[in-house]
């Protein structure tokens, strides 16, 4: 159960004390104490980088990975050393049953997988529910009998699939683990192994051979955003599980373990874990503006701590993005509309000899949201051939953007005028003036100019050495 939730208030002097301490251990820490210079931001180190700490993020867990949706990597720590993540286990769990079951397999909880202990959904031996509930009670309050009873018979019916009717627990589990490591390695977690759907690594489970990495988590959780089935659980703070027990319809009331729900905006949760051997994990994601974050801090300091490195990553990363301007220029021109719009580039028309098409984007206030400290924007034009006959409006080239060497988006040049083409006395006049121009080397078309200049958005001589 939380231990503080914003939706649930009780008004008393203990339970407000409780309520303080907690919020004070949530909120983004304001020192700088664990800024590593071998930390690395968009793929370079804070050493190499000139940052001061303050511009860095200073967070306790001793591997972290944070991305966005599109898989830039914005921030790194130890990302791919080889560590336990005790329940986040449970996120490949839910990706591999929703591949080989559809949401309304019945789930049935052997004695085995209600007696499993440690976190539970309380769930009964003899409990049936569909495997879309099974992840609800798994997912939310990191049920670990909810993990077994899916593992049984999932496994069992992949078993089933490849010819053995009647298998075992033991074997279903085992087909099940087989089919985590087999969609682990389909989505290129290469440094990740999986031994059981629960992420449990002590007692009966200490010797077997399981681990992942920041990276392989982060990549995982961002992947399991993407399922509908599986976010539209985790993004809920809890809710009704529903169980058939005893031949009747039984709600069971459960809370997510994800204390980030009412403290910020735009959760969709994922997965908590901790074991001793594990330490404090979180694999989290949000969504504020149309950009989504992933996060995977593991062994941090302690349960709350999980959380505020969480805060400080995502918060860090939204400060620190911007929304790029496609047009830079101090040129205008005025289109066919009589509106002044940006004068981004003259394209050179073929059919004249000393004409150009003014052009403008197609959409003049056209921005990319780019992460700043991942370095200034780049552009490539093209012009495309233009000859004869340009009505205001026509697409004329296209610009295209790039930070880091990655394409972060394109931009139609769009013409702002008419052009005519020559007419038959204009156009003798240009074939003599190319004729004759033809033996000096001119080759008689104006030149194409871009007036559009990238702004610097990171200067990295201008910032204070750590």
């Amino acid at each position: 159960m939380k231990q503080l939730s914003s939706k649930r208030i009780t008004i008393s002097f203990g339970m407000l004390a409780l309520a303080l301490a907690t919020v004070l251990a949530l909120a983004p820490a304001q020192a700088y104490a664990n800024v590593q210079k071998s930390d690395v931001i968009a793929g370079e180190a804070v050493a190499n980088r000139n940052l001061s700490a303050a511009q860095c993020p200073s967070v306790e867990a001793t591997s972290v990975l944070l991305m966005d949706s599109d898989g830039n990597v914005l921030f790194e720590r130890n990302a791919d050393e080889h560590v336990n993540i005790a329940s986040i286990t449970k996120v490949m769990t839910a990706v591999t049953a929703v591949e080989y079951a559809s949401l309304d397999t019945e789930i049935t909880v052997s004695s085995t997988a209600a007696a499993i202990g440690e976190s539970s959904a309380g769930l009964q031996a003899g409990d049936t529910l569909t495997l879309q509930e099974a992840l609800k009670a798994m997912l939310w309050p990191s049920g670990n009998d909810a993990a077994q009873s899916i593992a049984e018979c999932v496994g069992a019916l992949i078993l089933k699939e490849q010819g053995n009717a009647s298998p075992t627990s033991t074997e279903s589990v085992e087909a099940f683990v087989q089919a985590m490591n087999d969609t682990s390695a389909k989505l290129g977690m290469t440094n990740s192994l999986w031994a059981n759907p629960h992420g449990l690594d002590d007692g009966v489970y200490a010797s077997q051979e399981m681990y992942s990495t920041a990276r392989d988590v982060a990549t995982l959780a961002n992947y399991a955003m993407k399922i509908d089935a599986i976010r539209s659980i985790t993004s809920q703070d809890g809710g009704t599980v529903t169980v058939i027990r005893d031949g009747a319809t039984t709600g069971v009331e459960l809370e997510s373990t994800d204390e980030l729900f009412g403290v910020v905006d735009g959760v969709l949760g994922v997965k908590t874990g901790f074991t001793d051997a594990a330490g404090e994990c979180f694999a989290g994601a949000v969504e504020q503006n149309g950009t989504r974050l992933i996060s995977a801090v593991l062994n941090s300091t302690s349960s709350s701590m999980r959380f505020t490195d969480t805060r400080t990553l995502w918060e860090w990363a939204y400060e620190n993005m911007i929304d790029y301007a496609a047009a830079q220029t101090t040129q205008t021109t005025v289109n066919a509309n009589g509106t002044t719009v940006p004068l981004v580039a003259e394209v050179a028309d073929a059919a004249w000899t000393d004409k150009t098409v003014p052009a403008t984007l197609e959409n003049p206030n056209q921005t990319f949201r780019v992460f700043a400290l991942a370095g200034n924007v780049s552009q490539e034009v093209t012009y495309y051939d233009i000859n004869g006959n340009v009505k205001a409006g026509d697409v004329v080239g296209k610009i295209t953007y790039y930070q880091q060497n990655e394409v972060i988006g394109t931009a139609n040049l769009v013409a702002t005028q008419d052009v005519a083409a020559p007419n038959p006395l204009e156009a003798l006049g240009i074939w003599w003036s190319r004729l004759i121009g033809g033996f000096s080397g001119d080759d008689g078309v104006a030149d194409s100019v871009c007036y559009n200049e990238v702004e610097l958005i990171y200067d990295k001589s201008s910032l204070s050495a750590a």
